[in-house]
């Protein structure tokens, strides 16, 4: 079914719905509705962030879903109901997750959750005809959500718009990249060969594939053979009422409370060798060599530990002694939610040093308080940003590289203000969730997605660099 069939704008919800056949039965004056469908990890409305299969993802389709509500839709999150979970909970006004039975009471990691899906469908299409409801489109988030939105959606007779939000091929090419003999090892823990059979039968018979960030782009269309009539780029967003700049009073104010003293570069995330802490390390010795007053934070991991990570903290701290900069790291605990844009703030650098990286929202959040950021080469988000002036770039994978571009955000301070301030500016501009959830009704109507993200014309716009 094309994606025509979505209206051209989303309709008020005194409206009557401007949709085919399929939709036709929803009475005058409801809301439409939209399904979104992530079925592994944690999904609440306040979710265990860093808990197992739960990060990321599920912000954005919590934070996509509130603002589709509040452009005039009603929203249902589907997930697997597993452990002691409620079967329905309310997220806000008009947005609400279902959860749906499959595999037992269990937790089942996301690798291996197809095998589950076929039970799962069947209960939420039980659950759909029971209730009466009827959907827009579905939007499915993972390859495990994109196998089970697509039986919905031949079930139903719905538009299928899938997130991929990583690649199997991708990741596959990178972890054997960095770990050759590792392959039979990656593919018992990844499950990699069904992922990417499944990955290409979904993208193929999806009514729409939306890519978070280019390099997730360039993959579909030349590795997995997407046309580009098929495929379209939306980044992820961020709470631009938690996440923005302030004043050097409010600052100061910040670190005090934090504890943080001298030049401090700060690095957060899950516990996972992918997102290169090692690699920071490597360089951050580099950094120290040159600003004695550098002092590395490192909040990594979750609420609660695996073994696996603990052994990852472990060969971290090793590590920091054997290069002998011990004393200026500080490896944090887990910070929650609401401790985190003041975290941001107080910091002096950010940096994102994955081995490989589809987008990195750390960065963003960060780039939104007014942190000036490093990115990583291995990744989407660079190729969005303008290198001096919205943030700098950096191979992790070379420590000299990635420790001289550190110290030059110490050593030049109008090139640390002007990325601050413009940095703030790049990301309200293109990554607030209201935006986000305004080029997916744009794009399941037609409109374009990657186009605008490319669009960097500020170098033209009147900002004064001089001070």
């Amino acid at each position: 079914m094309g994606m025509s069939a979505v209206g051209s704008k989303p309709p008020a919800r005194a409206e009557a719905i401007p949709w085919q056949a399929q939709a036709a039965g929803d009475d005058q004056g409801q809301a439409p509705r939209i399904a979104m469908i992530s079925t592994h990890g944690y999904v609440a409305a306040s979710p265990p962030l860093g808990a197992a299969d739960t990060g990321g993802q599920v912000v954005f389709v919590l934070e996509l879903s509130k603002k589709l509500a509040q452009l005039g839709y009603d929203v249902d999150i589907w997930t697997r109901r597993f452990e002691d979970q409620p079967e329905v909970e309310l997220v806000a006004d008009h947005v609400r997750i279902l959860r749906v039975p499959c595999g037992g009471r269990d937790f089942i990691p996301k690798e291996f959750l197809s095998h589950q899906l076929g039970e799962w469908v069947r209960n939420a299409m039980e659950a759909i005809h029971e209730q009466g409801l009827r959907y827009q489109f579905i939007n499915s988030h993972y390859w495990d959500a994109g196998v089970a939105g697509g039986m919905m959606s031949e079930a139903l007779g719905l538009p299928h718009v899938h997130t991929p939000h990583s690649l199997g091929l991708w990741k596959q090419l990178q972890m054997e990249r960095d770990y050759p003999g590792d392959a039979e090892k990656f593919e018992a823990q990844y499950n990699f060969a069904e992922r990417i059979r499944e990955e290409s039968r979904l993208y193929a018979e999806a009514s729409l594939v939306v890519a978070t960030t280019p390099i997730q782009m360039d993959h579909l269309l030349h590795d997995y053979g997407l046309p580009s009539s098929k495929c379209r780029m939306i980044p992820p967003g961020y709470d631009d009422l938690r996440f923005f700049p302030v004043g050097e009073p409010t600052r100061v104010a910040i670190r005090q409370r934090l504890g943080f003293q001298g030049k401090v570069v700060l690095a957060l995330g899950r516990l996972a060798r992918n997102k290169g802490y090692d690699l920071l390390l490597d360089g951050f010795a580099v950094l120290a060599q040159r600003e004695p007053d550098a002092v590395l934070h490192l909040a990594v991991g979750g609420t609660s530990a695996t073994p696996l990570e603990d052994a990852l903290l472990e060969d971290l701290k090793a590590k920091s002694r054997e290069l002998g900069i011990e004393g200026k790291v500080i490896f944090g605990a887990f910070i929650p939610d609401e401790e985190l844009p003041d975290y941001y703030r107080a910091a002096d650098l950010f940096v994102l040093s994955s081995r490989y990286e589809p987008f990195g929202m750390t960065a963003i959040e960060a780039m939104a308080s007014g942190t000036p950021v490093l990115v990583t080469v291995h990744g989407g988000l660079h190729r969005v940003l303008t290198y001096g002036r919205h943030a700098l770039f950096a191979d992790p994978f070379d420590q000299e590289d990635l420790g001289i571009t550190m110290a030059k955000v110490f050593r030049l301070d109008r090139l640390r203000r002007r990325m601050g301030r413009m940095g703030a500016h790049k990301a309200r501009s293109l990554f607030t969730w209201s935006g986000v959830a305004q080029q997916l009704l744009a794009t399941v109507s037609g409109g374009p997605g990657l186009e605008r993200l490319m669009e960097d014309t500020e170098w033209e716009e009147p900002w004064n660099d001089n001070d």
